[in-house]
């Protein structure tokens, strides 16, 4: 059987489409003829590789076919022609676009580093810029401001900080200029990172407590806002300090500071975003840009944590109307869930935070409070004391010892210790030691208002800690303890550390300045001691005679202190008027001279059968206990009502019997002394007297009466002397009847005697 033959496959050529270039151009080919025929053998021959290419294609289906072999052996040569043209195209195009590449990756360096050229002299730049301006606000504005009359009151406190600010932003600046390095050098880059980061801790703490006080900033210019004329001097001064800033008002310079540390991180990630990672300062620049947003999220905390402070630790007097006024349903609900929370800490139905570290530290702000108020009362003491002791001016008085040096001596140096060496040390122990203490007192209201606050807080926070999804309003009273509780732990340390550190530095002036002044005082002594006649004594025999001669003045002032007690405790005898006289006459016979009291003040009474007297009248004491047995109420009589009266405010009266001695101003005839009665005995009606001679006493001089007590004579009156001497015994003072029934005490040596003519009668 025979096997049928495969056909062997017919090569074909595939006609493809001329290439464009081949085609007729619309404007003519008579232009250049000979240019159309070098472009169609061009063509041609392009053609004639690409068919070449397809028949090897097709062709290289027929593996069996020798002569498809043969014949792709055959154009094997105008291959290798057509790749090796296509490479050197390729490795051309290559060339140019990498050429076009690195021009524009060349362009785009270039670029980046004349933006960050841009972006480092901006930053030094402005910084100049912003630290003038602080200056001609801190120093010209200020001072023109203060010349103001009167000067706009709390000018001071708008720039609280504001010196911190300037000079941590100058010394940045003189930091950049001692490196001696331009923004376009390759390590001025370095060295404003370097300068940033040394500085970054005085940078926040100097930006963060202006940023905390700039609240009271922005309400003291409101102050000034609300008073017309003073405003528009303020701004009339603020414009012709500096006419080409033309600023309106404080807060254009004062909000510098806020704005400028806020715009430290975008100019440093400016700069960051234009710097080439292979820069050797890369790392220290994204570093430094890193510090500086941490540095504002530190700050933006701190503020906001003094925020919460300032908000609880005012203290507000409020009276009882303002109380009911701020009563709602909120505050009701939130102080009864307080109370019921408190109530079951205290029943032990509830379990209560603890904080040990606050718990300590509170307990250790609470003795030094106590403290500090305990000293603060003691300088006080002190100091009054002190004043007591220079009103007592004792130098002044004359001591009757003329011409002796001692007197002489004390009076130099006690005029010199109250003249100017107590008062200056007076004047330092309140400069260093008691205002001190008082501006440390007024700060521990702060603490104390916030520690009674967190305690509410807490409360708060209890009633809400279990819930595992919150509200609006509990996350905020979470937030709220929390900001309470971490401001606490972290300032109040401080505050107690900064509080002993005072004290004890009080304390030691407070020792110091009575060093100095012992040694002011020693050396006043020294100059005082040569002329002493007991200064060349030794030492040993100068103490031992001057503790005897102190012990004897101590007895001598003991001797005289117990006369004195004597005299002064001495029952007050006074005139009696008609109606007392009546009464003690009336109550002696009832009830005997011994039974006659004096009530010494006015008696109220708060009980039944109490009296009320007056003081000075006479009563009669029956019994010297109540019903009950209690001695201090005592039952008297006071002439016809009968009641108690409390025993401390009675006193024994006493009569006196015998006459009076003569008194040595006076001297009265023999026969005359019968005619003297005592001033509490009743008294008669006026008596004559015949003497042969006769005399009387008249007043030698006039005199006005100064007081009830005294009365007013004229010279040559005749009066009648009841008393040679006042209720104390003085004999310079009597106790006279003149015309008209007065009587009052006037003194002794203007009286005399005179003698009367025969027959006449003495008054």
């Amino acid at each position: 059987m025979e096997v049928p033959r495969r056909l062997q496959p017919t090569p074909f050529t595939l006609a493809l489409p001329k290439p464009a270039s081949s085609v007729v151009s619309p404007l003519g080919t008579g232009e250049n003829p000979a240019k159309d025929k070098v472009t169609e053998r061009r063509d041609e021959a392009a053609e004639e590789k690409l068919n070449a290419g397809v028949t090897i294609f097709v062709e290289a289906e027929s593996p069996h076919s020798d002569a498809s072999a043969v014949r792709t052996m055959s154009r094997l040569p105008s291959q290798d022609s057509f790749s090796e043209e296509s490479l050197m195209s390729e490795e051309m195009l290559a060339q140019e676009a990498k050429k076009k590449l690195g021009e524009e990756e060349a362009a785009a360096k270039e670029r980046a580093a004349q933006r960050q050229l841009f972006a480092t002299e901006e930053l030094v730049q402005t910084e100049r810029n912003y630290l003038r301006m602080l200056q001609l606000c801190s120093v010209t504005v200020r001072n023109n401001l203060r010349k103001l009359q009167p000067p706009p009151p709390n000018l001071d406190s708008m720039f609280l900080y504001i010196e911190d600010v300037i000079d941590v932003s100058s010394r940045l600046l003189s930091l950049l200029d001692q490196k001696r390095v331009q923004p376009g050098d390759p390590e001025f880059l370095e060295t404003l990172c370097n300068s940033f980061l040394s500085l970054s801790a005085d940078i926040e703490a100097a930006y963060k407590e202006y940023l905390a006080n700039y609240n009271n900033i922005s309400a003291v210019e409101n102050g000034y806002k609300q008073k017309e004329a003073l405003w528009i001097e303020m701004i009339k001064v603020i414009k012709a300090s500096e006419p080409e800033v033309n600023a309106a008002s404080l807060s254009f310079f004062l909000v510098m500071p806020m704005q400028r540390i806020a715009r430290y991180p975008l100019l440093l990630q400016t700069i960051q975003k234009h710097t080439d990672p292979s820069h050797p300062a890369y790392a220290l620049l994204e570093q430094t840009a890193n510090t500086s947003i941490a540095l504002n999220c530190r700050i933006n905390e701190y503020k906001r944590f003094k925020e919460v402070a300032d908000k609880y630790k005012k203290t507000e007097i409020l009276t009882i109307k303002d109380k009911i006024y701020r009563l709602n349903t909120r505050s009701i609900a939130k102080k009864t869930a307080r109370l019921s929370q408190q109530l079951k800490h205290e029943t032990g139905m509830a379990a209560k935070l603890v904080d040990e570290e606050f718990d300590a530290l509170e307990g250790f702000f609470y003795v030094l409070e106590n403290g500090i108020l305990e000293l603060l009362e003691n300088v006080e003491t002190y100091l009054h004391h002190l004043q007591g002791f220079l009103a007592c001016k004792t130098e002044v008085f004359d001591f009757d010892m003329d011409g002796e040096k001692e007197p002489i001596c004390y009076k130099e140096i006690t005029t010199a210790l109250r003249q100017w060496i107590l008062p200056t040390f007076e004047k330092r122990l309140r400069t260093l030691i008691h205002k001190p203490l008082c501006a440390l007192r007024d700060l521990l209201v702060g603490p104390r208002n916030l520690i009674r606050k967190r305690l509410d807080k807490l409360l708060d926070y209890e009633v809400i800690e279990a819930k595992s999804n919150l509200s609006y309003e509990e996350q905020a009273v979470a937030n709220t303890y929390k900001t309470m509780n971490t401001l606490l732990l972290n300032e109040l340390p401080q505050f107690n550390s900064l509080a002993l550190q005072m004290i004890w530095g009080m304390l030691g002036t407070f020792s110091c300045l009575h060093k100095d002044l012992a040694s002011d005082m020693e050396q006043l002594f020294q100059s005082f001691a040569q002329q002493l006649p007991h200064s060349s004594l030794h030492p040993a025999v100068f103490w031992e005679w001057a503790e005897s001669t102190v012990l004897e003045g101590a007895r001598r002032l003991q001797t005289l202190c117990r006369s004195v007690e004597d005299t002064l405790n001495a029952p007050i005898v006074q005139p009696l008027s008609p109606s007392s006289q009546h009464r003690l006459k009336q109550l002696t016979d009832k009830h005997g001279s011994g039974k006659i009291y004096q009530v010494v003040a006015t008696v109220v009474g708060s009980r039944d059968l109490d009296l009320n007297l007056n003081k000075g009248e006479l009563v009669a004491v029956i019994t010297e206990a109540d019903t009950r047995g209690d001695k201090r109420r005592w039952l008297v009589d006071a002439g016809g009502k009968r009641g108690y009266v409390p025993s401390s405010k009675l006193l024994r009266y006493h009569q006196a019997t015998d006459d009076p001695p003569p008194s040595p101003h006076l001297m009265l005839p023999e026969g005359m002394a019968g005619a003297r009665r005592h001033s509490y005995t009743p008294e008669g009606q006026p008596q004559l007297f015949v003497r042969q001679p006769c005399f009387q006493v008249v007043a030698a001089y006039d005199f006005t009466a100064r007081g009830s007590h005294e009365v007013s004579i004229r010279a040559g009156e005749p009066v009648r002397v009841l008393e040679p001497h006042d209720k104390r015994g003085n004999r310079e003072w009597s106790l006279v009847e003149a015309k008209g029934g007065q009587r009052g005490y006037v003194p002794s040596n203007y009286l005399t005697v005179v003698p009367v003519g025969g027959g006449s009668q003495a008054f």
